[in-house]
């Protein structure tokens, strides 16, 4: 018998969090084989064909709410766009096709493909700004990290709660020259600093288990849309992430204005990002911390995948092997 009060997400949870894994492994399959190459752009243009081509197998009704950009700026998988087969169940999809599109073409640690899935008007709709985050994995009291607090009281805060002096945290930071103050105040903590080229996602979610990616925190600013799909990773994980979107001119607070955000200033919660109940996919395409990349048999292709559920706290791990049909059998 179907609870009534059940969310769509939650009604259809086994069956969708199989389906959107193999969106991000087709869509991982397609980036890997330029991975190395040099080509950040074929990597990426791969990658979104292959996931928009998947999406639009599902039997539910697909609504790109965080996607590659504007209608006019990408052929696939656009803010707005419609996917899928069904016009009954209708869920609401944050989709990146290629986290870490340099990563991919360089060969470099932690590229990713991602989906999120959520009930209908389940995701923050933000433009595509910068936004100020910070972020930390399970088992902190709440409200352990605070965006209106320095960093260096995040850092001695969450050592605190740890149990260990600072000189025991490992502080996960996107390495652009706009984070250098940052960067020096975490140091003058005596925490380490893990800086990272490109990926904050993937740096968010790290947070999740330090114990296995040696990250504990993660702080400084980056895209808009990746905060929402982060967030709804750490809903899934169960630790806490803030954002507070960076509105640098008139231009922005008018694309603010036209996503129905009435206080530009406000410090989003990771509930408030991505609301109800979430499922968050992700697959490898280069190693990673805690996924490994696509790998290229004689005809055989094995990736590595993660699915996971805030309704029921599930993560699981899914290692797969694919014919490849590029090749005879």
């Amino acid at each position: 018998m179907i609870d009534n009060n059940m969310s769509q997400i939650a009604v259809l949870q086994s069956r969708l969090a199989l389906d959107i894994v193999r969106v991000t492994e087709s869509a991982a399959i397609a980036a890997a084989r330029l991975r190395g190459r040099g080509d950040e752009a074929a990597a990426d243009l791969a990658a979104l064909d292959a996931m928009y081509q998947e999406l639009n197998r599902l039997e539910v009704g697909v609504s790109i709410v965080v996607g590659e950009g504007e209608k006019d700026d990408v052929p696939h998988l656009y803010v707005g766009e419609k996917c899928g087969r069904s016009r009954g169940t209708k869920l609401d999809f944050a989709v990146d096709a290629l986290e870490g599109t340099t990563i991919c073409a360089k060969s470099l640690p932690n590229a990713l493909t991602l989906v999120a899935v959520a009930e209908t008007g389940g995701f923050l709709r933000t433009p595509n700004i910068y936004m100020e985050k910070i972020a930390v994995g399970p088992g902190y009291p709440e409200g352990i990290i605070d965006l209106e607090a320095s960093p260096s009281k995040n850092v001695t805060d969450v050592a605190k709660a740890k149990g260990v002096p600072t000189s025991e945290l490992t502080v996960c930071i996107l390495d652009r020259p706009r984070h250098a103050r940052l960067i020096a105040e975490v140091r003058e903590t005596g925490a380490g600093v893990r800086l990272i080229g490109d990926g904050d996602i993937a740096g968010v979610i790290h947070t999740s288990d330090p114990d296995e990616t040696g990250i504990d925190l993660y702080l400084g600013s980056g895209g808009a849309p990746e905060g929402v799909l982060a967030a709804a990773a750490l809903r899934c994980t169960g630790g806490q992430m803030l954002g507070r979107l960076m509105v640098q001119n008139d231009e922005q607070m008018r694309l603010v204005n036209e996503h129905g955000i009435k206080d530009p200033s406000h410090v989003f919660s990771a509930d408030e990002m991505a609301k109800g109940d979430v499922l968050f996919a992700a697959t490898g395409v280069t190693d990673g911390n805690f996924l490994t990349g696509v790998r290229f048999l004689d005809s055989r292709i094995k990736t590595h995948s993660i699915v996971m559920s805030s309704a029921s706290g599930t993560i699981r791990s899914i290692k797969s092997n694919h014919r490849d049909f590029t090749k005879g059998v």
